[in-house]
């Protein structure tokens, strides 16, 4: 019996030392690093505008604020179900102010930030999506969501964008900006007032978020993925356009006020016409 009993600690011994060779090994370590890469991230949602600013531009029908918040919600609901954990920057109608808006990003590790908005402009037939993104390693990010958003869209491609806007330049986080459409286009407007078409816009952007890992890693100019990953959507650059607008506005002041200094002085034949004074 005691025999026996050595010859089973011996087989057991045995057992537990290929069990930790095993675990160790390079094949155990893969499958544990391809387990991590799906592990559960954070994802700060931000509906635009709120309170008092009710967003898009005066004199808009239907309020930018009472969207965004509406999409936010259910992208909420979506990646909960997905296993992310989720921060709303507001979770009712309440102004937050664009620096308490970064921070709240900025203060989660390991996470993603989706600013959801709807577009307007004065010109009625003006719509379509964008995506916007500031820091090069919000690129996959935005090329994800901008991929799956304008595709579910029936709605045109405007393309992905790179501006500074605030809570894009202000974040230590990868960060895009959604503009879902524009609300002063009456067919995008109408689409927008249906909760079917909110709903379908935050399976999008969740399929987006899903899916930022599998973006290839070089631009290409085709929209068309393989099964494999998406593509890096290629974009345009508007860091500048701010810059340029405010020194042309800046330019068109001056020659303006130039204009308006030398139409005040006499011309040639108006001075002569006037009577000088004798005593100058």
């Amino acid at each position: 019996m005691p025999r026996n009993f050595c010859r089973f600690r011996l087989f057991a011994v045995s057992l537990l030392i290929a069990i930790l060779a095993c675990g160790s090994s390079p094949a155990a370590q893969t499958s544990r690093a391809s387990q991590n890469i799906g592990s559960p991230t954070t994802v700060v949602i931000d509906a635009g505008h709120g309170g008092h600013d009710r967003g898009g531009i005066p004199g808009q029908r239907v309020a930018e604020k009472e969207m965004t918040l509406d999409v936010a919600q259910r992208l909420r609901n979506l990646l909960t179900a997905s296993g992310y954990r989720v921060v709303m920057t507001r979770d009712s109608d309440v102004f937050v102010p664009l620096p308490t808006r970064v921070a709240i990003a900025n203060s989660y590790r390991n996470a993603i930030f989706v600013c959801i908005h709807f577009n307007s402009a004065r010109r009625m037939g003006a719509g379509g999506i964008e995506t916007y993104f500031y820091s090069r390693d919000s690129l996959q990010l935005a090329s994800a969501v901008h991929y799956f958003v304008a595709g579910g869209a029936p709605s045109s491609n405007r393309g992905v964008r790179r501006r500074g806007y605030y809570v894009l330049r202000k974040t230590n986080i990868p960060a895009v900006l959604v503009e879902c459409g524009f609300l002063t286009n009456p067919t995008e407007a109408a689409y927008a007032q249906t909760a079917s078409y909110r709903q379908k816009l935050a399976e999008e952007i969740a399929a987006g978020v899903r899916g930022r890992n599998s973006v290839a890693g070089a631009l290409t100019a085709t929209r068309v993925a393989t099964s494999e990953s998406i593509p890096l959507q290629p974009y345009i650059d508007q860091t500048k356009v701010a810059k340029s607008e405010h020194r042309q506005s800046k330019r068109s002041h001056k020659k303006s006020a130039r204009k308006k200094k030398s139409s005040s002085k006499p011309t040639e034949s108006e001075a002569s016409a006037v009577p000088k004074n004798p005593e100058s």
